[in-house]
């Protein structure tokens, strides 16, 4: 009974890694992956060499969403803010991390914070309607990666908008 139960939690491990890296193709490498509570998958993405960074949205089955094109200036289209304070609880410590994009009047804020007051860590994926001010909020069931590393890259904008 214990060796069927330990093979069934590694297949379902293996799934829902698989299940968050279903949009990124063998010429990429995954940057960070979250699923939503609905089983959408948003996906970002970057070419192994760096050529592009993309976008994906959508079913395990279909991808229903994918910006920009696969051209370098593709991270021109995006924009990455952070703000850190270390110190833990005694000092409101926070990590806060967004990535931004706008599209056809839309505006795509894809968050990751954390803050150590409440111990809480919030994922997900902001659209503005740019007209109309309106937002809808999809937030993450589960996530992979990290938005962090975009603190250190050379082909993507820092911009100073926090959006909480």
């Amino acid at each position: 009974m214990r060796k069927f139960a330990v093979t069934l939690l590694i297949l379902f491990l293996t799934q829902a890694m698989f299940a968050q890296a279903v949009y990124t193709l063998k010429t990429e490498v995954l940057i960070f992956s979250f699923e939503t509570n609905s089983g959408k998958i948003l996906s970002l993405s970057k070419d192994v060499n760096d050529k592009y960074l993309i976008y994906r949205f959508g079913t395990r089955a279909r991808v229903e969403f994918e910006y920009p094109d696969k051209s370098r200036d593709s991270w021109k289209n995006f924009k990455y803010s952070y703000y850190f304070r270390g110190g833990g609880k005694a000092n409101d410590g926070m990590d806060l991390n967004y990535l931004a994009f706008e599209n056809k009047g839309y505006k795509y804020i894809i968050y990751d914070t954390y803050s150590a007051m409440t111990g809480k860590t919030d994922t997900g994926l902001r659209i503005i309607n740019l007209k109309t001010s309106e937002v809808s909020t999809i937030t993450a069931k589960s996530k992979k990666g990290s938005l962090i590393n975009f603190r250190n890259s050379r082909f993507i904008k820092i911009d100073q908008q926090l959006y909480d």
